[in-house]
């Protein structure tokens, strides 16, 4: 048995209590070993401080003779090792079931390596097993290989970017460029297991073209379908899919978990090997700051439904439609307005993942305007270039020249967009990315599209279809400027709104309008009703006390985006167009 190796032995004997046991030994050590949980794991940026699920630590030699351990702070464990092997036995709550976390109970346990993991500086490099003692009838997943019953990760890195699966189930599979692939479901099995292998297959072989191959010897999907709520987290090798089992009864559903499926799977090129150089070496103690996420976020957000679209699983009127919502999206935050792309990028780690109800006013998520950011890139390079490049090309120049994990620097994404596209893009990237100026549109042109604004029309418009008729309204709409949640709680006053100007509150709880009961949907619909410039009578609850707040309602704004075919486009834009989309002009939107 190898001394200069880290060895664990996870068990979880009572389920139902959601703890893991876990055994960590550790090769000899000076006068004091230091243990370390992380504070956040890699892929999603919040300081989630994990060492508040670790309990019930002791530390022993090799033979079990008890040694002094004792906490110094949030997250470090203090052994007085004597220049022996230590080995600490502790217990992890795990009972939250996202991405990010770790879950345990009676049907499964899903083990997120930076949640469960305690680590030491002195052997971050050294190789880690894992031997995962199952529940029988249980089997252990992971993308790690296996020796001697263990699973073998070469550092601390590779094992923390390698969840582990455990439960009675039966993966499926198959194959893309000569690797298997494995997905594993927990919760209830896809009415259509083969249709879900097959969708997954070709958007999994899109990308391998695209990139000329895959960078690892297999791969693993773990499909978590819950109740409610959606994410991703992307591995080396495998990625963690949380998603509502009800959307998969739907087109749209079944279609927002291929893209989620495939915005994941692009971060093993991007975010995986091709990173921020100010993420290498991860610091797992505290924030990792960079600017790149509208990058590598939302560029990967843009690719998610180009893909989709790439492997025929998704038209060109839809995808166009699906860019229109992102649109629509970005327009509706005023935020945009306050927040530059960059920073949301560097402050995510207390802005983008840590929202409160002046969030929409403050801030613009990098995943929402970086994928509108890249789609106007890519069309700018392809105007450049006369369609003979476009961001295909800068993405696998960032992987021949980065793919060895040594890190992007700051400027690295522009310079290699500007050299792809052989013009300087300085100015874009500079509008774009560090001013609050609106997006230029026109780049839309060299497809033949154009961009449309008009107020929404209702409140449950999603705005990425061009509506019928007229594109203006015929008579414009009285506007509070608020959003709500539940049925009548306001969840968000926006800025220089008219509710703003009179003093209704997040929080307040809607009771009537003009001495009339109404819910929150009663609230805007009868609001629209009326005109700009009229006065209504909003009464709320605020902190149990009854209120009646006149607001002078103002005109909606703009907000609602989609994208329309220009009048008499050239033979040059319809083939731009369908260098992009793939698909001929005759399948491009019409003009409204």
């Amino acid at each position: 048995m190898s001394p200069t190796v880290v060895r664990y032995r996870v068990s979880l004997p009572r389920p139902h209590t959601h703890l893991l046991e876990v055994e960590a030994t550790f090769p000899e050590a000076e006068a004091t070993l230091d243990a370390r949980m992380p504070v956040w794991t890699p892929g999603s940026y919040l300081v989630r401080e994990f060492a508040r699920h670790v309990q019930d630590v002791t530390a022993s030699t090799g033979d079990g003779t008890p040694l002094p351990v004792r906490r110094v702070d949030k997250q470090t464990w203090r052994v007085d090792a004597q220049g022996q092997a230590v080995t600490l036995r502790y217990r992890v709550y795990c009972n939250e079931l996202t991405v990010r976390t770790s879950h345990v109970d009676g049907t499964h346990a899903y083990l997120n390596g930076a949640c469960v993991f305690l680590y030491t500086d002195a052997t971050r490099e050294l190789e880690h097993h894992v031997t995962v003692e199952a529940p029988a009838g249980w089997t252990s997943f992971c993308a790690l290989g296996q020796r001697d019953g263990a699973f073998v990760a070469n550092d601390y890195d590779t094992l923390v970017d390698s969840p582990i699966e455990v439960g009675p189930h039966t993966p499926l599979t198959f194959t893309v460029a000569g690797v298997s692939h494995e997905v594993v479901v927990w919760g209830d099995t896809p009415a259509d297991p083969e249709r879900l292998c097959s969708d997954f297959q070709r958007l999994c072989e899109v990308q391998a073209r695209l990139f000329g191959g895959l960078p690892m010897p297999r791969y693993l999907f773990l499909l978590y379908l819950t109740d409610k709520g959606r994410g991703g987290l992307e591995h080396q090798a495998s990625t963690a899919l949380l998603f509502p089992r009800t959307g998969l009864s739907t087109g749209r559903g079944w279609e927002d978990l291929l893209t989620l499926a495939a915005h994941e799977y692009f971060h093993l090129w991007m975010v995986k090997r091709v990173k921020p150089r100010a993420l290498v070496p991860f610091d797992y103690s505290r924030e990792n700051y960079t600017a790149l996420l509208w990058a590598f976020e939302g560029t990967t957000a843009y690719y998610d439904n180009l893909i989709v679209r790439r492997a025929g699983l998704m038209s060109a009127q839809r995808y166009l439609t699906r860019l229109g919502e992102t649109l629509t999206a970005l327009h509706s935050t005023p935020g945009r307005r306050t927040q530059t792309l960059a920073e949301a990028s560097l402050v995510s780690w207390v802005k983008h993942y840590r929202p409160d109800e002046n969030s929409p006013n403050s801030a613009i998520s990098y995943y929402l305007k970086g994928e509108v950011v890249s789609a106007l890139l890519d069309l700018e390079i392809r105007r450049a270039t006369r369609d003979a490049r476009g961001l295909d090309d800068v993405m696998r120049l960032l992987w021949e020249r980065h793919g060895d994990g040594s890190g992007v620097g700051e400027d690295g994404v522009e310079a290699a967009a500007s050299e792809v596209a052989g013009v300087d893009l300085s100015t874009f990237f500079e509008r774009a990315l560090r001013t609050t100026e609106e997006l230029d549109y026109s780049v839309l042109s060299h497809v033949g599209l154009e961009a449309n604004f008009r107020p929404r029309e209702s409140a449950s418009d999603r705005g990425g279809t061009p509506p019928k008729g007229k594109a203006t309204e015929a008579r414009p709409k009285g506007w509070l400027g608020l959003t709500l949640k539940g049925s009548a709680t306001v969840a968000t006053v926006l800025d220089g709104s008219p509710a703003q100007d009179a003093g209704l509150y997040a929080e307040d709880d809607v009771v009537a309008l003009d001495g009339w009961k109404a819910d929150g949907a009663a609230l805007v619909a009868r609001c629209e009703d009326k005109r700009p410039g009229e006065t209504v009578r909003v009464t709320v609850f605020r902190r149990d006390r009854l209120l009646e707040v006149p607001v002078v309602l103002g005109a909606k704004p703009a907000e609602a985006v989609w994208l329309s075919r220009v009048d008499r486009p050239t033979e040059a834009q319809k083939a731009a167009y369908q260098s992009w989309l793939g698909a001929p002009w005759d399948e491009a939107p019409g003009a409204a």
